[in-house]
C-alpha cells in the first residue's frame, strides 16, 4: 500500500498533473458560477481532450473541474439566490441573506474555508481508508437505504420557520409527488405524464431548484418592486461588500460545524446513489437541530453554522463519491458515472483490484484532490471582492441575467425547449406559494429523497417476499430508523424532560 501511495504522488506531483489540477479547478470553479451549468456537460465535453492524455492526467483533469464547479457552484447562490450546481441548493439558505445584509465578502469567505476543510478532510479520509470502506459500502442494503431516506425527511423541520411546520410538511409531500412523475423504473410503466412524451423521464432536480429559487426571486422583485428608500438602503449594504474577515467567535462557531459536516458528507458520499446534494441538505438539517434555540432562530436568516454546514458536506461529499467509483467501480452521483465512463474508454476497469493493478491511476486522482482543494483556495480567495461586486449591479440589469442564465442553463443540460416551458410553470407556482409564505427547500427534499427512497423501498419488499419485517429484523434499518424517530420526536420530548428536570431540581431545593 504504501508503494502504491509515493507511485500516486509522484504522478500527481509530475508537472503536466500539476497544470491539469490546476486547469481542472479554474474551469469547474468557473462553470460552477454560471447558474444551471454544472460539472457533469463539462466533463462529457472533456472526455475526447483527454483520450491523448496519460489515464492518471485525464482522470485528475476531470476530477478537479468536479470538485471545482462544487467549490464555485456556491457564488451564485450567495449572491443572486440562483444555486450554480444542485449541491449549493442549501448554501443559499443562509448565504444569499447573508449578502443582502452587506456581507457578501464574510459569506463568500466562510463558503471558501468551509469547503477547503470539507475537500480536505474528505481527501484524508480518502486516502487512509478508501479500500476499507468499500466493504462499508457494500454493506448497505437497499432497506438500510430506505432508512437512510426517512432519516433525511425528518430535516424538514430544519426548513419550517416558527408555526410553519405544517407548512412545510405539506411542501414535502408536494416534493415527494412530483419525484413519482415519469417511468416506473420497476414496471416500466409511465405514471403522471398525462400522455406528455417530455415527462417519460421525469423531471429534472436542476429544473425544479432554479425554478423555485432563481426565477421564483427574479419574478418576486418585479412582482414587489422596493421602494427608493428601502432600494437606496439595499444598494449601499450592497456596495459595502464588508469585511471578509472571519472574528474569533465565528470560527470557534464554524470548527465543530465543520468537524461534523465533514464526517457526515463524506460517509454521505461513500453510499453510492447518495451525493452532494443530499449530504448538504443532512448537515443543514443536523445542525440545525443541533443549534439551541436561539441560534436555530437565525438559520435562514444569515446563520454562520447554516452556511458552513451544507459547504462542508457537499465538497466532502465529494471527495467521498470516489470511493464506490474506484474501489467497487459504482459512479456515486451523475458525475461520477461520466468519469466511470471515461475511465472504461481509457482501458481501466475500476473495482476491488483497481488499486493493486493500477495503483499510479488509484492513488494519484486521491492525492490530486488535497492538492486541488488548495489550489481553489489560492484561486477564490484573491478573488472574492471582484466576484462579490456582482451585487452592486443595479436591479434592472441583475435580474435579466438571472433569468437569461438560468434558463439557457436549464437548456444547455437537455437542449430541450419544453423543459423551459415548464419550468417557467414552476417558477409560477413557486412565486405563489412563497407568497403564501410557503416554504421551498422542503419540496426539494422531498423530490431529491423521494424516487431514492421509493425504489429502495420496492426493492427490499420483492427481496422480502412483500413483508415489512425487514424495519425490525435487520439491525443497522432498525438502528437508523430509531435515530430518525429520536430526531423527529426530539423537539416535542425536550420541552417535558426540562419540566420533569425544573419540578424536581425544585423539590430537592425544598
Amino acid at each position: 500500500m504504501l508503494e502504491g501511495i509515493l507511485s500516486g504522488l509522484s504522478t500527481a506531483v509530475s508537472p503536466l498533473n500539476l497544470l491539469m489540477v490546476t486547469v481542472g479547478c479554474f474551469v469547474g470553479t468557473f462553470i460552477g458560477m454560471l447558474p444551471g451549468l454544472g460539472p457533469i456537460s463539462a466533463i462529457a465535453l472533456m472526455i475526447p481532450i483527454t483520450y491523448g492524455f496519460d489515464p492518471a492526467t485525464g482522470l485528475i483533469l476531470m476530477a478537479g473541474v468536479y470538485y471545482g464547479a462544487i467549490f464555485g457552484g456556491s457564488t451564485s447562490s450567495i449572491l443572486i439566490n440562483a444555486p450554480g450546481v444542485a449541491g449549493t441548493v442549501a448554501t443559499a439558505f443562509d448565504g444569499y441573506p447573508m449578502a443582502r445584509k452587506g456581507m457578501a465578502g464574510k459569506a463568500l469567505a466562510i463558503a471558501a474555508y468551509s469547503s477547503f476543510s470539507g475537500g480536505t478532510i474528505a481527501a484524508i479520509f480518502l486516502l487512509i481508508a478508501a479500500p476499507s470502506l468499500a466493504v462499508v459500502s457494500l454493506a448497505f442494503q437497499s432497506t438500510d437505504y430506505f432508512a437512510l431516506m426517512v432519516l433525511g425527511l425528518t430535516a424538514v423541520a430544519a426548513f419550517a420557520g416558527k408555526g410553519n411546520i405544517v407548512k412545510a410538511l405539506l411542501m414535502t409531500v408536494l416534493g415527494l409527488m412530483i419525484s413519482t412523475i415519469g417511468t416506473d423504473q420497476t414496471q416500466g410503466i409511465q405514471r403522471f405524464t398525462l400522455g406528455i412524451l417530455d415527462l417519460t423521464d421525469g423531471i429534472s432536480f436542476l429544473l425544479l431548484a432554479m425554478a423555485t429559487f432563481a426565477l421564483s426571486e427574479a419574478l418576486m422583485q418585479v412582482l414587489k418592486p422596493k421602494s427608493d428608500a428601502d432600494r437606496k438602503r439595499e444598494m449601499e449594504a450592497q456596495t459595502n461588500l464588508g469585511s471578509m474577515k472571519i472574528s474569533r467567535k465565528e470560527k470557534m462557531e464554524m470548527i465543530p460545524v465543520i468537524g461534523r459536516s465533514s464526517v457526515l458528507g463524506f460517509i454521505v458520499g461513500v453510499l453510492p446513489g447518495a451525493g452532494a446534494t443530499i449530504a448538504s441538505f443532512l448537515a443543514y438539517g443536523m445542525e440545525q437541530r443541533l443549534a439551541g434555540p436561539e441560534k436555530a432562530k437565525e438559520f435562514g436568516k444569515g446563520s454562520v453554522r447554516g452556511l458552513a454546514a451544507p459547504e462542508t458536506a457537499n465538497n466532502a461529499a465529494c471527495s467521498g463519491s470516489f470511493v464506490p467509483l474506484l474501489t467497487l467501480g459504482i459512479p456515486g452521483s451523475g458525475t461520477t458515472a461520466i468519469m466511470l465512463g471515461a475511465l472504461i474508454s481509457y482501458g481501466i476497469q475500476p473495482g476491488p483490484r483497481l488499486f493493486i493493478e493500477n495503483p499510479a491511476v488509484f492513488w494519484s486522482v486521491i492525492i490530486s484532490m488535497y492538492i486541488g482543494n488548495i489550489v481553489l483556495l489560492i484561486l477564490n480567495l484573491p478573488l472574492i471582492p471582484y466576484i462579490a461586486r456582482i451585487l452592486a449591479i443595479p436591479a434592472t440589469i441583475l435580474v435579466p441575467m438571472i433569468l437569461f442564465f438560468s434558463l439557457i442553463g436549464v437548456y444547455f443540460v437537455s437542449f430541450n425547449t419544453f423543459d423551459i416551458q415548464l419550468m417557467v410553470i414552476f417558477a409560477l407556482v413557486a412565486l405563489g406559494l412563497r407568497l403564501l409564505e410557503f416554504p421551498m427547500a422542503p419540496m426539494l427534499l422531498g423530490f431529491i429523497l423521494g424516487g431514492m427512497m421509493e425504489e429502495n423501498l420496492r426493492r427490499a419488499l420483492l427481496i422480502n417476499d412483500d413483508s415489512w419485517s425487514f424495519l425490525w429484523e435487520r439491525p443497522l434499518t432498525f438502528s437508523i430508523l430509531a435515530f430518525a424517530a429520536l430526531i423527529l420526536f426530539m423537539p416535542m420530548i425536550t420541552p417535558r424532560l426540562r419540566t420533569i428536570f425544573s419540578k424536581s431540581r425544585g423539590l430537592r431545593s425544598k
